[in-house]
């Protein structure tokens, strides 16, 4: 073989053998290449899966917290929705139209009663004829409610007037068994239940009405009723009501059971309750049942 011939021939197969170790290389990091991404591509689901753990974690976390706040919820007393609608609203028109038609005819019919009892607690120590006291009527409002007096002059200095067990009674009940302050002519007043009378002047003018809950002192209600004060407030005071007329003075705060009459009659007012109220108040009076 002629020499330019072989020399050819031998750059030619350096050139393929080069050529064939470029493709090795080349497949190597072809196949490197593939292994590292397939490697990462095997790590990224985890690493998604990792990350989305706490993400999952977070709203139970959030649930939890938020158990003992609906708990709260729960617990805590709803705010008393005083009663409502067309039929509830005619009762209180009849009972405003009998308030103003009642009272102002007994006010004509029986002023020469009024006359009489003025002059008697007048003559008796010489003090003011009538008594008016605050207390509190419907929706908190501050209202003053009158009565023939029936108690001796300076009553209200409490200290100096009563024993230390009578005074605690009083802060109990706020009334007190054969209270001392009461003159003669008081007496028979309150167990007559006639010490009331002016309160038909009051009724007249709309601070109370015949039928309701008593009208009590603001500490009163706090005191005695606490949450459900909103409630019995929801009503206008009366003259009589369902606790006058089952027992009155025999039925207390300390038992409870002056709470449960008083509240029972916002649950339950309407006009045939009412006139039951006062049929059965006459048949108390008559029979001077709780007067004290």
């Amino acid at each position: 073989m002629p020499l330019p011939i072989c020399y050819n021939v031998c750059i030619l197969t350096k050139c393929a053998y080069a050529q064939k170790g470029k493709d090795m290389e080349t497949a190597k990091e072809e196949i490197c290449e593939r292994e590292t991404s397939v490697g990462e591509e095997a790590t990224a689901p985890a690493e998604e899966t990792a990350e989305a753990a706490p993400a999952e974690t977070a709203p139970a976390e959030e649930a939890a917290e938020a158990a003992p706040a609906e708990t709260a919820e729960k617990e805590a007393p709803a705010a008393y929705r005083p009663r409502s609608g067309l039929k509830y609203g005619c009762y209180l028109f009849v009972k405003r139209t009998f308030d103003i038609v009642a009272s102002g005819l007994f006010l004509l019919v029986f002023c020469w009663l009024y006359l009489i009892l003025a002059l008697c607690v007048k003559c008796s120590d010489g003090g003011s004829v009538i008594y008016r006291h605050k207390r509190i009527g419907k929706n908190r409002k501050q209202i003053y409610v009158s009565k023939f007096r029936s108690m001796k002059k300076n009553a209200d200095q409490l200290e100096s007037m009563l024993t230390p067990e009578q005074l605690e009674q009083y802060k109990r009940e706020y009334k007190i068994d054969n209270d001392p302050r009461i003159t003669k002519i008081g007496n028979f007043l309150r167990k007559t239940s006639l010490d009331e009378l002016p309160q038909i002047w009051d009724i007249f003018v709309g601070r109370i009405s015949v039928v309701g809950p008593r009208p009590l002192m603001e500490s009163e209600v706090n005191e005695k009723y606490g949450a459900d004060g909103d409630k019995l407030l929801s009503v206008k005071p009366g003259m009589i009501g369902w606790w006058g007329c089952n027992g009155r003075n025999n039925t207390t705060y300390e038992s409870g059971e002056r709470q449960k009459l008083e509240l029972y009659y916002v649950d339950h007012c309407s006009v045939w309750f009412d006139l039951k109220i006062i049929f059965k108040t006459i048949g108390s009076v008559l029979k001077g049942t709780g007067a004290r």
